[in-house]
């Protein structure tokens, strides 16, 4: 009896030596702190289940709406942050906006060498942009209120990162750029102009996806939070807007894997 367990363990060494040897998965952690309780858009469990599963391949992903600081931050290489609200929803309370503290930690969080992703919107999404963008103007960011439809953009091979992908856009606001900011802030997808929305009129020029690099750390700002619903990377219809085949989710993949310096 015991040579059967004593051969059984020798058996099982070399399946537990791999595991503890195997490389630890980054943390993502998708915050929900500046979201108004109530509200349904881009819940964990709802339209951003898909998303956040498929992130689980590649990521331990974390989700919580507790206040950002350095302790809840332990650990974390990328912070995801989608739409985050203006006012109440019904009669909830108010939703907590970022603050000088926030900034804080967060410009911190970044310049030691982590990533972070924040998701804008169009119009009519209780989207707060105030507060938000004093933050993003620590990476010479900064969220506008011009606005384009829904479009299917082939993306230029030569675009860094996610270049040769195909990004359906669900409608979002736009990025203005500090030129000569330290944080390196640069243009990522630009709005072609040429290509027509498939549903709306709305077809501005400017920049649609930027990034920045301050200090050792990476910061992805996209105008829209719609792009990875699970209808979105699906490629189902929504609204009177039709089924588009989209590189969504792997554009995703990429722009999280490189703010995590993968």
């Amino acid at each position: 009896m015991k040579r059967r367990h004593l051969l059984a363990a020798l058996l099982a060494l070399p399946f537990a030596l791999a595991a503890a040897n195997a490389p630890k998965k980054p943390v993502l952690l998708y915050s929900r702190c500046f979201n108004a309780v109530g509200e349904t858009r881009y819940q964990p469990e709802g339209n951003y289940r898909e998303v956040l599963t498929r992130l689980r391949g590649e990521f331990e992903v974390r989700v919580h709406a507790e206040p950002l600081t350095a302790k809840t931050l332990a650990g974390v290489n990328v912070v995801l942050i989608a739409n985050p609200s203006e006012k109440a929803v019904g009669t909830n309370p108010p939703p907590r906006h970022i603050t000088a503290p926030d900034i804080a930690v967060l410009t911190q969080f970044v310049s030691a060498g982590d990533g972070l992703i924040v998701l804008g919107n169009q119009e009519a999404h209780n989207l707060e942009t105030d507060n938000l963008n004093r933050l993003l103007a620590q990476f010479g960011l900064r969220l506008v209120d011009k606005h384009t439809d829904i479009k299917l953009l082939p993306l230029p091979k030569a675009t860094p990162v996610i270049g040769g992908l195909n990004w359906l856009y669900y409608s979002g606001d736009q990025v203005e750029l500090a030129a000569g900011h330290a944080a390196k802030s640069r243009a990522l997808v630009n709005n072609d102009l040429s290509v027509q929305p498939i549903n709306g009129p709305r077809n501005e020029p400017g920049c649609l996806l930027a990034t920045a690099e301050p200090g050792r750390g990476r910061v992805v700002l996209i105008t829209d939070a719609g792009w990875i619903t699970d209808d979105s990377l699906a490629g189902k219809p929504i609204g009177n807007t039709p089924a588009k085949p989209n590189d969504n989710w792997e554009i995703m993949r990429r722009l999280t894997r490189w703010a995590a310096g993968r």
